[in-house]
């Protein structure tokens, strides 16, 4: 079983973050545009909470399209993920809606990605929502989630930047709020 354990956090200094993240010996790639559709189960609301739900994610990027589904575990951050290719965004589409999912929100943003040992990292420029670094680890043990989720938080304030930790997913964070 795959899990993928990360923490996000507001950036409050891009340039601070990047030159950070070098002296730490992160290599970032090219900036990437991903396009991505979430997915809730049908009948559910966001105040029920994640742990125990599984959703979906349509992405395009590059070109390509890939489907993931995370199952919150202890927390948002922590999921057991599938994921795989698919040929045909819009046929995705419609199986994942057949298995009773709804489109939720659509995030869109830059990513440039690099790792840091076994730790992958992430800077995200989310549209309407600002920028942010994940921080991610994808495993096949048993360890406990929120141990590696302070371990990750360790390294992310050993940079020495200014950062804001936020336990909220972009689907959280771009949807828009009931006036």
């Amino acid at each position: 079983m795959m899990r993928e354990i990360e923490t996000k956090y507001r950036v409050g200094d891009l340039e601070g973050l990047l030159l950070a993240l070098k002296a730490a010996g992160v290599a970032l790639g090219d900036p990437s545009r991903q396009d991505d559709q979430a997915y809730a189960p049908s009948g559910w609301d966001p105040s029920q909470g994640k742990v125990g739900f599984t959703f979906a994610r349509l992405r395009t990027q590059d070109g390509r399209h890939v489907v993931t589904t995370k199952t919150p575990l202890a927390n948002a951050m922590e999921c057991v993920e599938h994921e795989t290719a698919v040929a045909d965004r819009g046929s995705m589409h419609g199986v994942l809606t057949a298995l009773g999912h709804v489109p939720s929100v659509r995030i869109a943003k830059t990513r440039r990605t690099g790792t840091a040992g076994p730790i992958g990292v992430c800077v995200d420029d989310v549209e309407d929502a600002g920028v942010f670094l994940e921080l991610e680890l994808v495993v096949d043990d048993d360890r406990d989630g929120r141990a590696a989720q302070a371990e990750l938080d360790a390294w992310a304030r050993g940079l020495g930047v200014d950062l804001e930790r936020t336990t909220d997913t972009y689907d959280a964070l771009v949807r828009p709020t009931s006036a």
